[in-house]
């Protein structure tokens, strides 16, 4: 086994694509350990060679499907057993869901893989976690978030409206751990508009995600690097950030009250003590 003492442990999930991939590939060759989590086990496999290849030593792998609370749980329990100590956390699983899709847990699809799964995970891990990132949008701004009704958007369902308010809940999420738990600096970004692998479900969506002027992966992973690496006395706990600077996100995800209220609806979502 490789000597890896010094080395930060790197968690990344949504790691076999996009930009969950390329901030892997940037974290492995500036010597962190890499561990990642993904849902389709042949991509994590090629993943895992990327990385690889680019950093000269295999990243751990851990499949698990957001979609399935209970994965969620198993991935926690191994992670806690592999890992004394998670550096940084980097929550980046997401999806855009083009239809309504109520998953085995009773939620909305989105609403659950985006921001349920890493809310779960988070809470999990939290005496393990050093640091916080977590994969938002902009499109928080055309979200409708009701923190007493997670499903909300299963009504009249538009699948933009459903993804922008799980980032809505995302950003939410992250400014309340940041409360909750100050011994852990928390992070929420926004990586720009990135050519992923997004909506493939959709050929048109593919379609524009390969001919439109969106960003490479590399380039909507960068503030997700850099917020892993910055020393959190540079940085705003809690904050929202967007290519490298602090913004501000609109009022319905930066009111605390809201945040603790979508705390305590998701931790009975999912099992937990508020």
């Amino acid at each position: 086994m490789e000597d890896l003492t010094g080395r930060r442990t790197v968690v990344v999930t949504g790691a076999s694509s996009g930009i969950g991939l390329a901030a892997a590939v940037a974290l492995a060759t500036r010597g962190d350990q890499l561990v990642l989590v993904g849902r389709d086990p042949a991509r994590l496999q090629a993943a895992g060679d990327r990385v690889r290849d680019a950093a000269g030593v295999r990243p751990e792998l851990f499949r698990a499907d957001f979609a399935v609370l209970d994965d969620v749980r198993r991935l926690a329990e191994q992670l806690r057993a592999a890992y004394d100590r998670i550096d940084v956390l980097a929550n980046n699983a997401g999806a855009i869901v083009l239809q309504p899709v109520t998953t085995i847990d009773g939620y909305e699809l989105s609403m659950q893989a985006n921001h349920l799964a890493p809310f779960l995970l988070s809470n999990l891990l939290r005496d393990r976690i050093g640091r916080l990132v977590v994969t938002a949008s902009d499109a928080h701004r055309s979200g409708a978030l009701d923190p007493d009704d997670l499903n909300s958007a299963l009504r009249r369902y538009r699948p933009f409206r459903a993804y922008g308010t799980s980032k809505q809940a995302n950003i939410l999420f992250t400014a309340e751990a940041a409360r909750r738990w100050p011994e852990v600096p928390a992070y929420s970004f926004h990586p720009g508009v990135v050519r992923t692998r997004f909506g493939n479900e959709s050929r048109l969506v593919a379609l524009g995600m390969r001919l439109l002027p969106f960003r490479s992966p590399e380039k909507g992973a960068e503030t997700l690097v850099w917020l892993a690496d910055q020393d959190p006395s540079r940085l705003v706990t809690g904050g929202y950030y967007a290519d490298r600077k602090l913004h501000r996100p609109r009022a319905r995800a930066s009111d605390p009250r809201l945040a603790a209220r979508l705390w305590a609806t998701s931790a009975e979502a999912v099992g937990l003590d508020g």
